[in-house]
């Protein structure tokens, strides 16, 4: 055909660098820690919800209400309204989606209008950025700065922080919105109230959104606390809460999500939703309103599987911490997610002309080199970054370390390897 095929909505975003990263993965011997899955089954009490659904009421296999199967949007409205201390109506302030990359999705275009400002926190997760254009929206970055830490010492998400002042200048007549991810994906940094606060005054005084990404709020470590943005004074009536259920309960391929707001919100989404997608798979659905069901029942206690599930992947991120240094990779200590980056400099210093495009930001040569020579996959953080900076943090890579011990494991073995390699 000679008339131009895609939409103009679509220049600029058709290339995604997961493609490519995961497919080099697949052509060889490789132990994959760039994905981030788990790659443990979810929980007995969901594997058996799930085949309840499935083989029990024949009337999940039809269609449920388009906005959500009933007993999950109950659930969800007094699980997280005690959470949030709100007075959830699971007809008005919850909203399920197809996962949270849905909610996301939807939040977008049924919020984000041509010439739109969505200020965006980098490092963030890659699809904020193609789904605020695909709305007609301007990103405007801002970035997480780490600060120095004491010599010889593992750094910490944490100590990446924002400059307040920097935030601020972002703010202008036309910003619609603010994307806040915590636990952040890739950096694991978990907001503490404090930074939430500034947020939140700085999204009070300029009349603007918060749509804020809540995913991995069950897995954070050493102590940290999350803190739901929702909850702070004056945040509910302008704040879109989204979690998921792959995330929650160790299931990501059942891609259950939901938002969380006012009406005033949720009502565009709700236009979004049924003039589209319309309608998320039932039997998934009553899955998670099972599972959340028994988390309600067990919240707090030892036999939560929120309670359970950190405390194993915490085990699991000491694990991966300790077995990266042994090859001068420098882990950045994560607070919370699926996720840690490590700190690539001294690689870069000693072989700086790795094979790759001249423009190709390092952590990207340095994730094939290490993919085909060691067997090992990530990924480079500098895909979190918008292009002007990309070229500043492109020393660092990241891994998950949701993993079963088998795969951790297979990780040493290479690791290993790699280790005895660099012996003279």
């Amino acid at each position: 055909m000679t008339k131009q095929l895609q939409a103009r909505r679509l220049d600029g975003i058709d290339h995604n660098p997961w493609v490519e990263f995961v497919k080099l993965a697949s052509e060889a011997d490789v132990v994959n820690l760039g994905q981030g899955f788990p790659d443990f089954p979810p929980p007995d009490f969901a594997v058996e919800a799930f085949q309840h659904a499935v083989s029990g009421d024949f009337m999940l296999n039809q269609y449920t209400k388009a906005f959500g199967y009933p007993p999950l949007t109950k659930i969800l409205a007094s699980f997280f309204g005690k959470l949030l201390g709100q007075d959830i109506d699971p007809l008005k302030n919850v909203l399920v989606t197809v996962g949270a990359y849905g909610a996301l999705f939807t939040a977008f275009q049924a919020l984000v209008d041509e010439g739109d400002e969505v200020i965006i926190i980098e490092p963030f997760f890659d699809c904020y950025e193609p789904m605020t254009l695909m709305a007609g929206g301007r990103p405007v970055f801002v970035s997480l700065k780490p600060s120095r830490n004491q010599d010889g010492e593992l750094d910490s998400s944490s100590n990446w922080q924002l400059d307040p002042t920097e935030l601020a200048s972002k703010f202008t007549s036309r910003t619609k919105a603010l994307i806040l991810n915590t636990p952040n994906n890739p950096l694991g940094k978990v907001f503490s109230r404090a930074e939430l606060e500034l947020v939140a005054s700085l999204c009070q005084q300029h009349d603007v959104v918060c749509i804020t990404d809540e995913v991995y709020q069950w897995l954070v470590y050493d102590g940290w606390q999350h803190v739901s943005i929702a909850n702070l004074p004056g945040m509910w009536e302008r704040t879109l809460t989204i979690g998921s259920a792959g995330k929650t309960f160790s299931a990501t391929g059942w891609k259950v999500g939901w938002v969380l707001g006012p009406d005033s919100l949720l009502k565009h989404l709700r236009t979004v939703h049924q003039n589209s997608v319309f309608h998320c798979p039932t039997q998934g659905q009553a899955a998670v309103a099972q599972s959340f069901e028994r988390e309600q029942l067990h919240f707090g206690q030892p036999s939560s599987y929120f309670v359970q599930l950190p405390r194993a992947m915490q085990r699991c991120r000491d694990h991966m911490i300790q077995s990266l240094q042994s090859v001068g990779l420098r882990p950045v200590i994560p607070q919370g997610s699926y996720f840690l980056i490590t700190d690539i400099s001294e690689f870069k210093s000693k072989m700086p002309n790795l094979p790759g495009a001249a423009d190709e930001p390092y952590d990207r040569r340095f994730v094939k080199w290490m993919i085909k020579n060691k067997g090992l996959m990530a990924i480079p953080v500098s895909i979190f970054y918008s292009v002007p900076h990309q070229k500043l943090f492109d020393h660092y890579i990241r891994f998950c370390f949701t993993k079963d011990e088998s795969t951790l494991q297979a990780m040493d073995k290479r690791l290993q390897k790699w280790k005895d390699e660099l012996r003279p």
